[in-house]
């Protein structure tokens, strides 16, 4: 008479649906199985190992899709003193279980106890969940890394009306996030709704205890950089370089650009044809004023250039990195700009200590202290 299969307790592992589950995990959310049954047979030994301490390293796990098997083994030592019955046996011992075994040898015992399917189905179960999520992580982790420095699109999914921030779910390839877009990051005077998409700036990326961390900003240069680069072929292709850039969010920025092809104009490329592509970055900073400017190596020339719109009469170095620039007296409120802004984004922009002094009084002057701009 046949002899009837023992039903299957529902708190034991089943093996088949146990590598079923795993296949369903690789194809619905990308996660490697490699990964997971690495994982899971960790978790197996750390569980058994709770139970049976003495066991030490001597416990592992054989996951034998093949098979559609999932055993684990107490492995021992073959020794012709047993100090330690966990981890060791006797010769004698030995060769009644293995005639051939010799001292030195391993001899893996596989563990049948009941105890082993509960714990084994248990654990599976949590580590599967646990895993889900690390390993969700990780990939947001590598995606978004991989964006650091980079434009990406979020679509705002909640206000905060007490503080003022702004949650973004950002996509990037397959993965998406959540990402908190602070008051300090956000340009003073825009507006956001709930259902607006929005460009925003990946300053970092940081793996922290809940999950990859993405900052992100509208206020950072690099969101004007990178926006020149989608807009202006020659800037992505490298034909024209941006050498620096200083920026006050929500009101001005200034652009230092520069080419090696004699033949390419890098201002011209930057504004395009009849203002097209710098237009196209202005509608995106909500209006925010682009001053496009060609760089030189030549630091009087630089200088000068940096303080447009303004007229400059004569730039003077001084050390390293101060200068003396006199400007025709109806330029100087021009050449300062309102609250000195102007002074103040091209001295960022030149890295140079800037004293604007006006044609009719170019000395020194102590009544016009304020028209030094610093970096």
């Amino acid at each position: 008479m046949p002899r009837k299969s023992q039903p299957q307790q529902p708190h034991e592992l089943d093996a088949a649906e146990f590598f079923t589950a795993i296949d369903l995990i690789e194809k619905e959310r990308g996660i490697p199985k490699s990964y997971m049954l690495e994982k899971i047979t960790l978790a197996l030994v750390s569980a058994y190992k709770k139970d049976h301490p003495e066991a030490g390293d001597n416990v592992v796990v054989d996951a034998n899709e093949e098979k559609g098997t999932v055993r684990m083994f107490l492995r021992k030592d073959v020794v012709e003193t047993v100090d330690d019955p966990a981890t060791e046996i006797s010769l004698e011992e030995a060769q009644a279980k293995l005639p051939k075994a010799m001292l030195g040898d391993v001899i893996s015992f596989e563990i049948k106890t009941r105890d082993f399917g509960r714990i084994a189905a248990g654990t599976a179960r949590q580590v599967i969940i646990q895993g889900m999520r690390e390993a969700e992580r990780g990939m947001i982790f590598s995606e978004f890394s991989s964006k650091e420095h980079e434009i990406v699109t979020g679509l705002v999914t909640r206000l905060d009306p007490r503080t003022g921030g702004a949650s973004l779910r950002i996509t990037s390839g397959s993965e998406f996030t959540e990402a908190y877009l602070a008051p300090g990051e956000q340009v003073k005077g825009e507006s956001y709704m709930e259902g607006m998409r929005l460009k925003v700036y990946v300053v970092e990326v940081r793996n922290a205890t809940r999950g990859p961390q993405v900052l992100i900003s509208r206020t950072h240069p690099g969101l004007v950089k990178r926006l020149f680069e989608l807009e202006v072929p020659e800037i992505y292709d490298g034909t024209v370089e941006v050498k620096s850039i200083a920026r006050e969010a929500g009101s001005r920025t200034k652009l230092a650009v520069w080419s090696a092809d004699p033949n390419v104009d890098p201002i011209g490329a930057c504004v395009g044809p009849k203002g097209a592509r710098v237009n196209n970055i202005v509608d995106e900073l909500k209006g925010e004023k682009v001053d496009i400017i060609k760089w030189s190596e030549d630091p009087a020339e630089y200088i000068a250039a940096a303080l447009a719109p303004s007229d400059v009469i004569s730039v003077t170095t001084m050390g390293e990195k101060d200068c003396r620039v006199i400007v025709p007296d109806d330029q100087l409120s021009l050449a300062i700009g309102k609250e000195g802004q102007n002074a103040r984004l091209a001295a960022r922009l030149t890295g140079f200590k800037i004293d604007i002094k006006p044609a009719s009084a170019p000395e020194d002057d102590p009544e016009e202290e304020d028209l030094i701009a610093e970096e």
